[in-house]
């Protein structure tokens, strides 16, 4: 049973919001693993005043003493839902946030929302000869999961290319544009919060000729297919590299190559991707994960730190449980 009043939050929610409003929505097939329960309450904005509306209409509902966890989904290829779902808010923004335009007076930079998928973008940029993010062919997330954890491939980050992003805090209700500097970015991760909701960004590009920037961008595609278990259930990388080393070296010299839990395995192919069959729930990803990171640490003394999010109740965690929760969880 939830611990959030989801019809009332939902029936509170649909009356002021125009986007779409869904009690239970089921959150699998948002994710690249394809694994998850539902969310108690799911919101698709309509546009940018809805997602305006929808902080307010939060920040009312604290007033009246009702928390409600905030869940940004994005195009879910980072992320791990529990089987139990998720017990508060999903927001994900759908094709109204799908956007890309050039910057007027500055032909080698583009604005674009946060919902657009890091493929699109990397294909508008090459069609027009701006060179700069071609790396983005080779991950499957939106732009705005991107910024809020600084995604990168073959040695570029958005951190290399970001000028501006547009956020709103659910929390004091500003909408405000903060500069790349602004943002805390490190490797992999930034200062944004589930409450901060990323609305659109302006990347700087340069200048260069249509067919090197496509070439450049080919050799990453056949990268990632010749490296990457790309056609099987998963969520890119799992964890993030330690400093001077690969993550995918470490649990591949500890023998877990092919090691599984329940339906989840190291793929035999990159053994920083874990993949998931189809009798595969979201609690084998969780544990395999866990037991990964043990075993290297037990090896190696490296701590090894997740790159995925956990969202939801997982047994041996916290109740809605997230990545940033359970790396201090876990470390503690």
């Amino acid at each position: 049973m939830s611990s959030i009043d989801a019809p009332r939050v939902a029936e509170f929610l649909a009356r002021r919001l125009d986007g779409s409003v869904e009690l239970g929505r089921p959150l699998a097939m948002l994710t690249t693993y394809r694994l998850g329960g539902p969310a108690a309450v799911y919101v698709e904005p309509a546009s940018q005043e809805d997602v305006i509306e929808l902080g307010d209409a939060l920040k009312e509902l604290r007033d009246r003493g009702i928390h409600v966890p905030v869940l940004s989904i994005g195009r879910g290829s980072n992320l791990v839902v529990s089987d139990r779902g998720w017990d508060g808010l999903a927001i994900r923004l759908g094709n109204a946030f799908s956007w890309i335009e050039a910057v007027p007076g500055n032909a080698v930079a583009l604005v674009s929302g946060a919902g657009t998928p890091l493929p699109l973008l990397a294909n508008w940029a090459a069609r027009r000869g701006l060179a700069g993010i071609e790396f983005l062919i080779a991950i499957p997330g939106s732009l705005g999961g991107a910024i809020r954890m600084n995604a990168g491939a073959h040695g570029r980050e958005l951190v290399d290319c970001l000028s501006t992003a547009q956020i709103l805090s659910f929390q004091t209700l500003q909408l405000s544009e903060r500069r790349v500097g602004q943002l805390g970015y490190s490797y992999r991760t930034s200062n944004l919060t589930e409450d901060d909701v990323v609305m659109q960004a302006e990347l700087h590009l340069k200048s260069q000729d249509p067919d090197v920037v496509r070439e450049r961008m080919d050799e990453y595609r056949q990268h990632r297919a010749a490296t990457q278990p790309g056609a099987l259930q998963n969520a890119g990388s799992v964890f993030k590299n330690p400093p001077s080393d690969y993550a995918g070296r470490l649990v591949e010299a500890a023998g877990l190559k092919g090691f599984s839990v329940g339906g989840a395995a190291v793929s035999e192919l990159h053994a920083n991707f874990f993949v998931a069959s189809a009798r595969a729930r979201a609690q084998d990803v969780y544990d395999l994960v866990h037991e990964v990171r043990r075993r290297v640490l037990d090896q190696f003394g490296v701590e090894l730190v997740p790159e995925i999010r956990f969202a939801g109740a997982f047994d041996g965690g916290s109740a809605n449980e997230r990545s940033d929760v359970d790396h201090r969880r876990a470390a503690g």
